[in-house]
């Protein structure tokens, strides 16, 4: 019985996206559909590059290069291969992104929540800016991190309506930056198991994000709990990557999709990432500090490289 049921969720998979993202759907005004066009390439996929780590991680995460501490690191780099947009928190964009050479040529996501890594209590990201301020600064879309999962998420949730609600008004898009946590993910499978991202991802898309921000979903060692709200995902124990990913694009439904870039990893993996993202129907990536962990030089070559793919 779990043979075929496995089986037939594969036949399913492999048959590709069968929902796409549309930025011209009738569902959306003109307004947000132009702006949803304008974060996006030529050929409507998202290339965006993320600088909110100072803020979630803190610091350290500059070490690596410390030349990217200053965030005109990231905007010439962003100017330089083209970009599709810059996501970073509101006193970052107000204090360089507003000037002119960088507001002229690179789109905005405002960052409207977020924390810090020290307090020692379940995450939850509180909202640091409104929509309005948003809009006044001139970004083209919002992102927000929903921490599904968390013993915060009911205040997640009515946090997050009403952003949604206020950007509705703007006819802003909305990026979910959708992170899986809570002990009941932490003890059966991680936060980048499939079945926590799946999960997240579906919660983005119902609870009414335009985008989704994801990290790569993986099939834990020793699979999940089989007495446990996860168990049926051990269908997927032989599951290759491509099929894993395939399965959360899926559950994504008609939203936009975004594959982040997580922890600094070798060029060979990142492209590698892309290329699988883009075999699945993904609708762009969001790599941060696989970018600008890099020198300059090094920088400019992997994020054109990412280009090409996305392009191709």
């Amino acid at each position: 019985m779990e043979k075929n049921l496995s089986q037939g969720l594969k036949m399913v998979i492999r048959k590709g996206r069968k929902q796409i993202f549309d930025p011209e759907c009738e569902i959306y005004t003109k307004e947000k559909s132009r702006r949803l066009k304008k974060i996006s390439l030529s050929n409507g996929k998202f290339f965006i590059l993320p600088i909110d780590q100072g803020l979630e991680h803190g610091p350290v995460d500059f070490f690596a290069n410390p030349e990217s501490a200053n965030p005109e690191f990231q905007l010439e780099i962003a100017m330089k291969v083209g970009y599709s947009a810059i996501a970073m928190q509101y006193g970052l964009a107000k204090r360089y992104w507003k000037k002119v050479k960088y507001r002229k040529n690179i789109p905005l996501v405002v960052k409207i929540n977020g924390k810090t890594q020290i307090p020692n209590i379940a995450p939850f990201s509180v909202v640091n800016a409104t929509v309005e301020e948003a809009v006044d600064l001139g970004a083209d879309a919002i992102g927000y991190t929903l921490y599904v999962g968390s013993s915060w998420q009911n205040e997640d949730f009515r946090q997050f309506a009403d952003i949604r609600r206020q950007a509705d008004k703007y006819d802003l898009p909305v990026i979910v930056w959708a992170y899986p946590r809570g002990e009941r993910i932490s003890v059966d499978g991680g936060k980048d198991s499939v079945a926590a991202v799946d999960y997240a991802v579906r919660v983005a898309m119902e609870l009414g994000a335009d985008i989704v921000k994801f990290n790569l979903p993986k099939m834990p060692k020793g699979g999940f709990n089989m007495d446990d709200i996860f168990a049926q995902y051990n269908l997927m124990t032989k599951f290759s990557q491509k099929e894993l990913l395939q399965k959360v694009v899926d559950s994504a439904g008609t939203m936009g999709t975004l594959l982040s870039g997580g922890d600094l990893s070798s060029k060979k993996e990142s492209l590698q990432n892309v290329s699988l993202a883009m075999e699945c129907g993904v609708d762009g990536v969001i790599f941060g500090r696989n970018i600008w962990q890099r020198e300059y030089s090094d920088a400019v070559d992997i994020a054109s490289k990412i280009k090409k793919i996305l392009l191709a």
